[in-house]
């Protein structure tokens, strides 16, 4: 079995047909499967959260075997992410996609953990302190992607979990927890 750093890849890694489009509808059905699940799990433990489809990323070629994925293919397997709610595109030309290994709701649950876990249910913090905080240190919000950590304050803030709030310049924004 074949690493990426730490990251073990799956068998199928190694295996040339995989990495073209399959003709077949039941096969490229299975194709597509195992490559979401690639994505998300490697874009998971590696907290990989933006992917450009024309950009060197490491899950789209294997030099082992000399195979590397087609435009069209990386766009079939991210488009299926798409479809699956796992992933958005960040450009009408499918070039760049955003990548949601948790759902908004899950990141939004994640949240909450956090605020509870640290005492921190009437507490006011920064976006910047809940991204990258001591706070969070070793939580899976640590570094998450500022998008994703606004989508998910956002819907917290539509269920009356906390108010978000603006500080003195644009990028200074505050949240003010309520549990």
């Amino acid at each position: 079995m074949q690493n990426l750093g730490d990251f073990k890849l799956p068998n199928f890694f190694n295996y040339p047909p995989y990495f073209t489009l399959q003709p077949v509808r039941d096969t490229r059905e299975k194709q597509i499967q195992l490559w979401r699940e690639l994505i998300i799990e490697y874009c998971r433990t590696q907290s990989v959260f933006i992917v450009g489809l024309d950009e060197d990323f490491p899950l789209f070629s294997n030099p082992v075997i000399e195979r590397s994925l087609s435009h069209e293919a990386r766009e079939a397997f991210f488009s299926a992410l798409v479809l699956e709610g796992r992933a958005e595109w960040l450009d009408k030309s499918h070039k760049k996609c955003l990548l949601l290994w948790h759902r908004i709701q899950d990141w939004a649950d994640l949240i909450i953990s956090f605020v509870k876990d640290n005492g921190l249910e009437d507490s006011v913090m920064t976006v910047e302190e809940i991204r990258s905080g001591v706070e969070s240190r070793g939580t899976e919000i640590h570094g998450m992607d500022s998008t994703i950590l606004m989508r998910a304050l956002k819907h917290l803030e539509n269920k009356g979990k906390l108010a978000i709030f603006k500080g003195t310049s644009a990028d200074d924004q505050g949240v003010k927890f309520s549990l």
